[in-house]
Order: C-alpha cells, then sequence, then structure tokens
C-alpha cells in the first residue's frame, strides 16, 4: 500500500495479487463497468446511466453499504461515476466521481491490472481525493483494501468456476 497526504489531496493505492486468474481476465471482468455489483456484494446496485458499457465517458450509477453517506448509517449511499480513461493495451482504466452523497469531492480512480512473473496478475487500485471529513486517510485505505480483496477473490473464484465446465 502507498499512501500520501497533503492538506489538498488524498492519493494512496492498494494492490491484491492473484494467483490462478491471468491479467486480461480479469481486465475483462473490470472493464464491465456497468456491472462492478458482480463482484462488490456491498454494491446492491450498479447500473449505466449514460453512454456504452466500458467506452469513454460512459457513466454508471452505484449504491450501496460499502461506503456510508456522512456517517449516517441508515442512509445508502451512491454515486454516479465516469469512466475517462481506458487502455485496453496497458490494462489501465480511470474513473471519476461526477456526483455523489458519500462525502467524496474530486474523487478519481485508477485500476491497473499487471502480468505477475509466472502466472496470475496483481490488481492495483490507486485514488485521489479531497480529505473526507468523517474519515482517516488510513481508515479509507482499509476499507479499500477489504474491498479489492472480497472483489479479487469473488473474480477468481468466478473464472475457476467457469474453467471447470
Amino acid at each position: 500500500m502507498e499512501k500520501a497526504s497533503s492538506p489538498e489531496k488524498w492519493q494512496a493505492k492498494v494492490s491484491v495479487t492473484l494467483t490462478k486468474a491471468k491479467p486480461n481476465q480479469i481486465w475483462l471482468l473490470f472493464t464491465d463497468f456497468f456491472n462492478f455489483n458482480k463482484w462488490l456484494p456491498t454494491l446492491t446496485t450498479c447500473h449505466g446511466v449514460h453512454g456504452i458499457n466500458g467506452e469513454l465517458g460512459c457513466i454508471r450509477f452505484c449504491s450501496g453499504s460499502s461506503i456510508r453517506s456522512s456517517g449516517v448509517e441508515s442512509t445508502v449511499g451512491w454515486s454516479r461515476e465516469k469512466l475517462v480513461a481506458v487502455d485496453p493495451v496497458e490494462r489501465v482504466m480511470r474513473y471519476e466521481i461526477v456526483e455523489s452523497n458519500i462525502g467524496f469531492e474530486s474523487y478519481v480512480s485508477t485500476v491497473r491490472i499487471l502480468p505477475r512473473d509466472e502466472e496470475g496478475c496483481v490488481i492495483e487500485w490507486g485514488f485521489t481525493v479531497d480529505p473526507v471529513g468523517r474519515l482517516s486517510l488510513d481508515e479509507l485505505v482499509e476499507k479499500y483494501e477489504k474491498a479489492l480483496g472480497i472483489i479479487a477473490k469473488n473474480m477468481e473464484e468466478a473464472l475457476t468456476r467457469t474453467w471447470s465446465y
């Protein structure tokens, strides 16, 4: 995990290694931008509201309990997220939150899928965001580490099930 904190922005990056999935397989799952709730169960909803799934400029609507809105436990957190960069050769995508009730301002996230030496891959998930009032940077990083672990496990298990048929 890497992180940097300044009065202007928080930046951090978390990563996880997968041993049974190839980079291109994981890339295809991440670029299914409108259906991310398949991999992160705390997202109860994720669907397209603009554009074509996985294409530059498309926008998704996500809601769920992964990050609570303003610290109010009974309120469902939601965001509209725009895909602003996609590089299938390098397997890098970047998206930004364009509207939300979760307290994230100027949020940009970058996902990279990197090859591993012999087999498998590494997923890196980085973000830049204005400081979030109700969380420390360490707490936010911890949420990302936990979420990425769940995402990676679910993706790898889905691919393993597919291979065994």
